[in-house]
């Protein structure tokens, strides 16, 4: 299961270990191993001998074996795409958005398993708002077909909030399903093309993506991290 966290850049060794009980050790308990890159954080003496008392074995990749932390940088590559999706909605919520994109993470069907992470760690499909029964309603009122969410008797204030909040949490598992869908379909193509240059020729007046790569951030995205910024922009007639 992915489990997610909004931290700064300058987070420490001992701050990262609270995130960890915080985030993982409350919902899983301790792992037998921990894998991970060779971060100063996770090679430091503090959380060496941290997971050493708590008897949990220490996996570093390497430069020469990066592969070893593979799972996690998969993970980590989705992630963005996710994220910049994200961003590009909402470019100043991203960090509140988080758990909605947890969600939609730990919700997806995964093509190695054929099923979701929530299924795997504990054999039920959690409920989300598309598959509540259509008698359930918000609100205590009574739902009926010209009121399906039951909200008539409510405040339009009221109302205006409940309906934002449900919609703008499917609105973000959405753009996740996309993104990975997305995802999926880009390493099938990479994939395919493996062995093989890129044949694609254009021509006068064609609508093409441009690399956003040696443009300045401020110019393709509104979100401080060049990480998170679109790796293409457009639509730009060539």
């Amino acid at each position: 299961m992915v489990r997610l966290a909004a931290v700064r850049k300058s987070v420490t060794a001992p701050q990262a270990a609270q995130l960890f009980v915080d985030n993982v050790f409350r919902h899983h308990g301790l792992p037998e191993a921990f894998v991970s890159d060779r971060d100063p954080r996770f090679v430091s003496h503090f959380w060496q001998h941290l997971f050493r008392l708590l008897g949990t074995r220490l996996d570093m990749s390497t430069a020469d074996h990066p592969q070893t932390d593979g799972q996690t940088e998969r993970v980590n590559r989705v992630l963005e795409d996710i994220l910049r999706s994200v961003c590009a909605a909402e470019p100043t919520k991203w960090s509140a958005l988080l758990p909605q994109v947890e969600f939609a993470l730990n919700n997806a069907v995964h093509s190695s398993t054929g099923f979701t992470p929530f299924y795997v760690n504990g054999l039920r499909h959690p409920r989300t708002p598309l598959t509540l029964p259509p008698a359930s309603n918000l609100g205590g009122g009574e739902a009926n077909a010209e009121d399906p969410r039951g909200l008539k008797g409510l405040r339009t204030s009221v109302k205006r909030n409940l309906l934002s909040f449900i919609e703008t949490g499917e609105a973000v598992r959405q753009r996740v399903r996309d993104a990975m869908a997305a995802a999926q379909d880009t390493q099938k193509e990479q994939s395919d093309r493996q062995g093989r240059k890129n044949t694609q020729v254009f021509k006068l007046g064609d609508q093409v993506l441009l690399n956003a790569k040696n443009l300045p951030t401020q110019a393709v995205s509104a979100v401080g991290s060049t990480k998170l910024r679109p790796r293409f922009v457009g639509h730009s007639r060539s």
